[in-house]
């Protein structure tokens, strides 16, 4: 298992995404505010094989899950 966090550039790269950081704003920006009642695995934008590290990063692996919180706050403007 691996420790540390890890900056979103390693989030999208796992998420098969563009990760520099233009792409990575541009990404959020595109995407926000994702609604207060809808998951960040159960968005729309992803693909099923996202959806499921989205979802297994917030079940089972605490390194991968606090860059996914971030994600979901950005997401949402917080």
């Amino acid at each position: 298992m691996e420790h540390g966090a890890h900056p979103f550039s390693e989030l999208f790269e796992q998420l098969g995404l563009p990760a520099d950081d233009a792409s990575i704003q541009a990404f959020i920006e595109r995407h926000s505010p994702l609604p207060e009642d809808i998951e960040l695995a159960d968005a729309p934008f992803w693909n099923r094989s996202q959806a499921a590290l989205i979802r297994s990063a917030l079940e089972e692996d605490a390194d991968w899950a606090e860059v996914v919180d971030q994600l979901n706050a950005a997401l949402r403007g917080n």
